[in-house]
């Protein structure tokens, strides 16, 4: 459980410090080669943390200490109990498949994050252009009158 909490406060850590990087990193800046090696091991190791390290952990967590097994029946606290039973649910479904779609969430919505994180990233330097911008006529002048 602790490794599990841990890997998700250290990924959403390195993830927060995306966004603090790219809120004070002046845009149009060249980028060096130093730079682009950095940023590129950084985006590996988030990438690991989050596709490798989190999902292994809940997997881990389930199967050792939850007990999400094969051999065991979710049966949601008596309410979906299936028909081989006694219950009214049509088919078995087991705790290790459960453990297995939690494990796939957590894969599509980090998948969702990390487009997000892209699109913010690339799209940082579009929203500094338009701030405080005063539109001009043909001639030049503004078009706002100063008070």
């Amino acid at each position: 459980m602790v490794a599990l909490i841990l890997s998700i406060i250290v990924t959403a850590a390195l993830a927060a410090l995306v966004y603090v990087y790219g809120s004070r990193r002046p845009t149009g800046t060249p980028l060096t080669w130093g730079e682009a090696m950095v940023g590129s091991v950084y985006a590996f190791f988030l990438t690991f943390l989050v596709f490798g390290v989190v999902p292994h952990q809940w997997l881990t967590l389930a199967e050792n200490e939850l007990s999400f097994r094969a051999d065991r029946l979710f049966t949601f606290w008596g309410l979906v109990v299936p028909q081989s039973e006694g219950g009214w649910f049509p088919f078995n479904i087991t705790l290790r498949a459960v453990s297995d779609s939690i494990a796939a969430i957590i894969y599509i919505v980090a998948l969702g994050i990390m487009v997000k994180m892209f699109i913010d990233w690339q799209s940082r330097s579009k929203e500094k252009k338009d701030a405080g911008v005063i539109p001009t006529s043909t001639y030049g002048r503004p078009l706002v009158k100063r008070g």
